[in-house]
């Protein structure tokens, strides 16, 4: 947990507003500008390894999936170092502010990208980008904050709809403005849509009002007067999201690689935004009806056999050998580990206090934000030691340890309802 503020510092804690908020209002408009956020992280991300062959002349093979491990991976350590910062500040002075805050500095970075000239150069604007953004962790933290707790898997599922469409519809986009434009304009483009972003934040969302008092408690006196096990609970949970985004993150570029090996690199460029199209629809699907199968089961059931399915998923991607058999797997372990990420999300949310919840939904962005890191720099690693086959192999490998923790160690969370209550 991040370390506690002095004790004569302000802090802010959310007041009974004399008018409730309106919760699906706001979700309307985060779902809106999450959206957009995402189709401008995703208008360019996915092509980061061609940005690298082709725009820096870096040749294909070793040299290719050591950069696009480490251009890929620094933005998650980065965005992992400054999230409890983020989600600290957030607890204190409120989640819109962060939110916006997370979208400007995402744009501007983002947007330089197109004018690196050198991997180096590339690989510090990405870690910028991480230091700066965070608008997953932001929107997540302001929807929790405000949905009542009956309604909340299904808030941040229907959120995380917003992200896996835009990562659906950005790679398609970018593929073919990269077709027109070239590979640098689609990062120009992606800086804008960050921008763009702000716009249904700052004329839409709103905050429960926030009044002023003595002292924070601290976090970890917060968690240990809460349900018991609780910091255990979510101990356990954010090292399930670390290794949910390692495996999937790993095989985000590894795919890539993939494909660039089957086809050339003309041909890859156009499959590589098929591929992460479909793979956003997919998880867009996931996400907005994972909710339906928590009926009838529960969180520790849905999470264990998704973790169990993505696995075995990854393994097939790894041993296809052809590109329609390689998308097609990878499609079929993007909708399983789009059931993951809000079923997580809202199990953190249902553990957590409401007075400490965005600083916890900050320290969770830094467990997925490690993921983010680690999962392209053991791909790249291994990819440039053994083939990107053996890359893939070991992502489905770590998403079976994850089944693994979340079957043994995990429980199922009790609801709760948020500070205030909308109608």
């Amino acid at each position: 947990m991040p370390p506690d503020p002095p004790a004569a510092e302000p802090a802010l804690e959310p007041a009974p507003p004399q008018s409730p908020v309106d919760w699906r209002r706001n979700l309307a408009a985060l779902w809106l500008a999450e959206l957009t956020a995402i189709l401008g992280f995703s208008f360019a991300f996915p092509f980061l390894p061609l940005f690298l062959h082709r725009e820096l002349h870096i040749p294909n093979g070793r040299e290719l999936a050591f950069w696009t491990g480490i251009s890929a991976g620094v933005t998650g350590f980065a965005l992992a170092l400054t999230s409890p910062i983020w989600g600290r500040l957030a607890d204190r002075y409120g989640r819109k502010p962060m939110l916006v805050r997370a979208m400007i500095g995402g744009g501007l970075s983002v947007g330089l990208m197109g004018l690196a000239q050198s991997a180096l150069q590339l690989t510090v604007l990405r870690g910028v980008q991480g230091a700066s953004s965070g608008t997953v962790a932001a929107a997540t933290a302001l929807v929790a904050t405000e949905t009542p707790g009956a309604h909340l898997a299904w808030a941040l599922g229907i959120l995380n709809s917003a992200i896996s469409l835009g990562n659906a519809a950005g790679p398609a986009a970018g593929g073919l403005a990269a077709n027109v434009l070239g590979l640098r304009a689609i990062f120009v483009g992606g800086g804008v849509l960050l921008l763009l972003a702000t716009i249904p934040v700052l004329l839409v969302v709103r905050e429960s009002p926030r009044r002023a008092r003595a002292a924070t408690p601290p976090t970890m006196q917060v968690l240990r007067a809460a349900r018991p096990g609780t910091i255990q609970a979510l101990a356990v949970l954010m090292v399930a999201q670390a290794l949910q985004q390692t495996s999937y993150g790993a095989a985000q570029q590894l795919v890539v690689l993939r494909l660039l090996e089957l086809t050339g690199a003309k041909d890859a460029q156009s499959l590589t935004g098929v591929t992460f199209a479909a793979a956003g629809i997919a998880t867009a699907l996931a996400a907005v009806t994972y909710s339906r199968v928590l009926r009838r089961s529960n969180y520790r059931t849905l999470t264990t056999s998704a973790a169990v399915l993505m696995g075995f998923a990854l393994l097939a991607t790894a041993a296809a050998g052809t590109p329609v058999l390689t998308i097609s797997a990878f499609v079929i372990s993007s909708f399983v580990s789009g059931s993951l990420i809000p079923a997580f999300g809202a199990m953190i949310g249902l553990e957590s206090p409401a007075s400490v919840q965005a600083t916890i939904f900050g320290v969770s962005s830094s467990a997925i934000s490690l993921g983010f890191g680690f999962g392209p720099l053991i791909g790249g690693f291994v990819a440039s030691a053994a083939g990107v086959r053996s890359g893939l192999v070991v992502a489905g490998a770590i998403a079976l340890v994850l089944a693994v923790l979340v079957g043994l160690r995990s429980r199922e969370p009790r609801p709760h309802q948020p500070i205030s209550s909308p109608a």
